[in-house]
């Protein structure tokens, strides 16, 4: 067994790419060599800022024979058919094929055996289509090459067995021989030098000053980072993601620590930490308390004779810099207060279709108002929701955001608390785009969660009313976001809250506050106290366009919003799916319709999950799915339903007649915990039905000879299947 090792030498690939393409190139070449009959062990893939690398161990130095038939015409078929098998089978005449009898008559055989070829053989064609298939986000030509890259390639290692792979990649105007060497760092290792295989290369790499596993690099990354904080007396701020993209910047890390003037320190902390991390990818440090510190810790690529003071000095003129801006943007959007602020939304377009930020804060305001008043807020908490909800975008035209759209929100909180408004208005300012994700933190302030509920439900019944829904992969306006975060604002916080009267409300909002509506208001006023006098500005065409617009609107609403609701349950399906929920439970409970309060449907869905993994409630969902197929059959058969009550009177065993009264005990105790919404109790009282539905299957004719009697013991499986209904659609339940 051999090892192949395939290095890709070149210019700075962006951090982001790295990890990506080295996992594709391993994928495209394992896949070929597979597609090729090559057996391999394993395979490792690495990348650094100027490389992808992969080293395929337990590779075959000869691919192995191959036996293959082919099965022809029957024997005696045209020479037409004849022919075309003997062509494709690769045969010089019938004579070469077998006649097999298959049991369906005797047909042609064609065995073809190809002598396994010397692996490296294959390898070259492997290599090109591997390279030239590797899919970049960005890629560029370079010279006078049309090969397509994300940054100039400059050499390629291609060894099998210790051995360069005879081959090269036509760049179109020059050409890349494989070969057997690469760089090392480029300052600190500057020069070609030779490989002869993956070990012999990682350790030669490391000499050169490259570190080639990224993991490593993280980690001298992050245990530089945190002794640099210890040293100076605070602790590192954590920060996966910097850490990954920094180790995607250098090949070498040393870690060094700057300081920050104080003079900035009275910037918000989030705008220092936003200019460090976004702009200059410094690692912010913190105090034991949590606040932003004095300090940054920044990775450089390479070690120098003044032990990085240069390196330091230059970036903290850097950040200087920068954060000057910020602190001047600062200071000055401190002096306009967020109301006075609003007025600039009326010329912030939110959409083209649905008017301006000013528009969307106004109905942002209404909205939040009526979910603070169903959730049974305080007169006061009322008031700060509206508020909150009027000025939450009001920090989109600072200074500060327009420089660190980051901050956005946050800023707002700040300016709030500096201008003496309540604590549970600047939270809610801040917090009102969250959560951002699944694992993003759930806003629990009353005033913070109405006024984030009212931003997502009107993003969501506005674009829904102008048929802009998700499809496939396809959601520009991260839709399914919003849903997601509705269901975790109200589950996790436990709202009592009926989404079809929110989503009413929303879409009431959106017709009287849309901008066709506005326009015609505007105009039909003006009609009105300018009767018989028009001015240039208006005419009876503008108010007629206006009127249109707003019908349009209007009917477009009415189309797509009801599809609302059955979005936001699938949403939640795939949130309950994800957290171990089965999906079929899902469906039994949202089967009934008419639920639209999820901490109820989810209290229902606890219920049935633990009710079906107990053995009555196994043997209770046997039989209630035998009750519903016969009656589905039945039905089906006859054309009719046989929902009506049952007769009494036609009750003729004692197992259907010991049946028809635990039904109705069960559905009146059912009944009375399903309204207290004690729906694990409601299910213990389906257990009492196990032993009568039993006795009934074990004894009773459902289809007997006598009609009355057949229809009588029919509407009796009708009534297990309505008195089960109270919790779930059982038929749904799958198993």
């Amino acid at each position: 067994m051999a090892e192949l090792l395939i290095e890709l030498f070149m210019e700075e690939i962006p951090a982001r790419m790295q990890v990506r393409a080295a996992d594709d190139f391993k994928r495209l070449v394992t896949d070929k060599l597979a597609a090729a009959g090559i057996a391999f062990t394993k395979a490792e893939a690495h990348s650094t800022p100027r490389r992808l690398a992969l080293v395929v161990d337990g590779v075959p130095t000869a691919q192995a024979d191959v036996r293959e038939e082919k099965k022809g015409p029957r024997v005696g078929s045209p020479e037409q058919a004849l022919a075309g098998f003997l062509k494709g089978a690769g045969l010089a005449s019938i004579d070469q094929a077998e006649q097999r009898d298959t049991g369906k008559g005797v047909f042609y055989f064609a065995v073809i055996e190809k002598k396994g070829g010397a692996t490296v053989d294959a390898l070259p064609a492997i290599i090109d289509a591997a390279i030239r298939e590797l899919p970049w986000p960005k890629s560029m030509r370079w010279g006078a090459n049309d090969f397509r890259w994300v940054r100039p390639l400059h050499s390629i290692i291609a060894l099998f067995d210790g051995a360069v792979v005879p081959g090269s990649l036509n760049l179109g105007a020059k050409t890349i021989a494989y070969g057997n060497e690469t760089q090392g760092h480029r300052f600190l290792s500057p020069g070609a030098f030779s490989v002869t295989g993956f070990a012999d290369y990682k350790a030669k790499l490391e000499a050169a000053h490259v570190v080639l596993d990224r993991e490593a690099r993280k980690r001298l990354i992050l245990d530089g980072a945190q002794k640099a904080a210890v040293a100076e007396g605070f602790r590192l701020k954590d920060d996966p993601g910097l850490l990954e993209e920094v180790a995607g910047l250098v090949e070498y890390p040393v870690v060094l620590t700057g300081a920050i003037d104080d003079k900035f320190m009275d910037v918000p902390a989030e705008v220092l930490t936003t200019s460090m991390r976004t702009h200059q990818r410094y690692f912010a440090l913190e105090t034991t308390d949590g606040k932003l510190a004095p300090r940054f810790v920044v990775v450089a690529n390479r070690t120098t004779a003044d032990g990085g003071k240069a390196v330091v000095a230059g970036n903290e003129r850097v950040l200087r810099a920068r954060l000057s801006d910020a602190k001047f943007f600062w200071d000055q959007d401190l002096k306009v207060k967020l109301e006075d602020r609003l007025p600039g939304l009326k010329d912030i377009t939110f959409h083209a279709k649905l008017g301006t930020l000013h528009q969307r804060v106004e109905r942002m305001a209404a909205l939040s108002k009526s979910i603070a008043q169903a959730l049974g807020y305080s007169a006061s908490e009322i008031e700060q929701a509206e508020i909150a909800a009027w000025l939450a975008k009001a920090d989109l035209t600072t200074g500060v955001v327009g420089e660190f759209p980051e901050v956005q929100g946050i800023m707002g909180r700040y300016v709030a608390y500096h201008e003496g408004l309540p604590a549970p208005v600047a939270e809610a300012i801040a917090d009102h785009y969250k959560p951002l994700g699944p694992s993003d933190r759930v806003p629990t302030d009353k005033v913070s969660v109405a006024v984030a509920l009212a931003e997502k439900i009107d993003t969501l019944v506005a674009f829904f009313g102008i048929d802009e829904k998700p499809t496939g992969s396809r959601d520009p306006f991260a839709l399914r976001r919003a849903a997601l975060g509705v269901i975790r604002l109200v589950v996790e916080n436990g709202l009592r809250v009926k989404l079809a009267a929110i989503f009413a409300a929303s879409e009431n909002l959106l017709k009287n506050k849309n901008p066709y509506s506005l326009e015609y208001s505007k105009i039909e006023n003006h009609l009105k106290t300018n009767r018989g006098r028009m001015v240039d500005l208006y005419d009876e065409k503008d108010l007629e366009a206006a009127a249109d617009g707003l019908k349009h609107f209007e009917e477009q609403v009415a189309v797509n919003v009801p599809s609302l609701l059955p979005f936001f349950f699938d949403r939640l399906k795939v949130s309950l799916k994800e957290k171990g929920v089965r999906h079929d439970l899902i469906d039994a409970v949202l089967a009934l319709g008419g639920e639209d309060d999820l901490v109820r449907l989810l209290a229902r869905v606890d219920a049935l999950a633990a009710f079906v993994a107990t053995e009555d409630g196994a043997n209770l969902l046997a039989a209630a799915k035998r009750a519903s197929n016969i009656l589905r059959i039945e039905e089906k058969k006859d054309g009719k339903s046989y929902s009506e009550p049952v007769d009494a009177s036609r009750l003729d065993q004692p197992e259907e007649k010991a049946l028809a009264d635990a039904l109705i005990a069960a559905g009146k105790q059912a009944t009375a915990l399903v309204e207290a919404e004690d729906f694990t109790g409601a299910m213990a009282a389906f257990a009492a039905l196990r032993a009568p539905l039993d006795a009934f299957f074990d004894k009773v004719t459902v289809n007997a000879e006598d009609k009355e009697l057949r229809a009588n013991r029919l509407r009796l499986l009708s009534q297990i299947r309505d008195t089960l209904a109270l919790i779930a659609d059982f038929s749904k339940i799958e198993g």
